[in-house]
């Protein structure tokens, strides 16, 4: 026997339509066809401030490498944990550098040894030499023996500081009070000289990195002010900034490290993803120069991507942009547009289904 709801579909919707009419519920929308206005993309006097996005990185921090070689017998961190200078991040297996240390410990016994046995023999012969029976150059065999003696004991000793230098690299350390970043390899894995183990970084001094292109470049050196946007909204300086002074041969790009306080520093993580402001540009910058601009409702922002919705054939096609300053309700565009493109004025109604321009 079917039950009322497979028996009778169009009665149970009908009652659930009365029930929500009754109890005053909205009924969510549904998307339909629609037409989203558009403007065509023009050019403007150029704006004499230049916003870009940046990163967040560590001003302090340190990937820890295996020195020797085994495997790893306790990885002794995760992600997130709070570590102090001198802390045990991984132990790794030391027996090839415990049989190091005995073999090293064995040369230094058997060099005092030889060592002892050429101190009694000078002895010997400077006091024959003393009543005449050995002849000088005895004597000088015996002295430079008794130095290549010393020499082996110095050799051992140095071999043995060596071999428990080693020994001490099975017990990976961090270098500073910090956090872990990130753990690059787990118990069992085989460690290598050179091979990252343990990323650390100290998380109260972080910097906003940012990638400004080379054809801007005059822009960011002549601006009188620099700000970095926080996660609440606000602009504040950095207390340092540093521009390399070379571009990158591939991206064409020049590379500032801005430096951020303290108390700046509590409200970003490394990674994230943070706007930075270059204003007040100087006077050396050419007012004359021209650039596109689109409006700020235009534009869509959905974590590093920003794009506009460009009409293309009685539709929306999504176009990657690098978006510039962002000041009186418009964006600058730096790429990604040409002037007389047709863009969607809305980008979130533009994105729905069915929207054509």
């Amino acid at each position: 026997m079917r039950s009322p709801v497979s028996a009778h579909p169009t009665k149970v919707l009908l009652a659930w339509l009365v029930s929500m009419l009754l109890s005053g519920m909205a009924f969510p929308a549904i998307a339909a066809d629609s037409a989203v206005p558009t403007t065509v993309v023009q050019t403007g006097r150029a704006g004499r401030s230049l916003d870009m996005d940046g990163a967040v990185q560590p001003v302090k921090q340190a990937t820890v490498s295996a020195q020797t070689a085994g495997n790893v017998l306790a990885l002794n961190v995760k992600a997130g944990d709070h570590v102090k200078a001198g802390q045990g991040l991984a132990q790794l297996d030391a027996r090839v550098a415990t049989a190091g240390v005995a073999q090293s410990d064995a040369s230094l016994a058997q060099a005092d040894a030889n060592l002892r046995n050429a101190r009694t023999q000078l002895d010997r012969t400077r006091e024959l030499r003393g009543q005449g029976y050995i002849s000088q150059s005895a004597l000088d065999s015996a002295e430079n023996q008794f130095k290549t003696a010393e020499a082996a004991v110095a050799q051992a000793r140095a071999g043995r500081s060596q071999a428990t230098l080693a020994q001490g690299f099975a017990s990976v350390n961090a270098p500073f009070d910090g956090l872990v970043l990130a753990t690059h390899l787990d118990a069992g894995d085989l460690a290598a000289p050179g091979r990252p183990i343990v990323t650390v970084y100290a998380p109260g001094a972080l910097r906003a990195v940012v990638q400004v292109p080379a054809s801007q470049a005059v822009i960011a050196r002549t601006a009188r002010r620099i700000e970095v946007q926080l996660p609440d909204q606000r602009w504040v300086a950095p207390v340092k900034k540093t521009d390399l002074p070379t571009a990158d041969t591939v991206s064409q790009t020049v590379e500032w490290r801005l430096d951020l306080s303290g108390a700046d520093s509590t409200l970003l993580m490394p990674g994230q993803t943070v706007r930075v402001r270059f204003a007040d540009t100087a006077a050396g910058v050419d007012p004359k120069a021209t650039t596109l601009s689109v409006p700020d409702t235009a534009v869509l922002r959905r974590g590093e991507l920003t794009a506009v919705y460009a009409a293309q054939d009685r539709q929306f096609v999504l176009r990657a942009i690098r978006a510039g300053t962002a000041q009186g309700g418009s964006t600058e565009v730096l790429a990604g547009l040409k002037a007389g493109d047709r863009i969607a004025t809305d980008a979130i109604q533009a994105g729905l289904a069915g929207a054509r321009p």
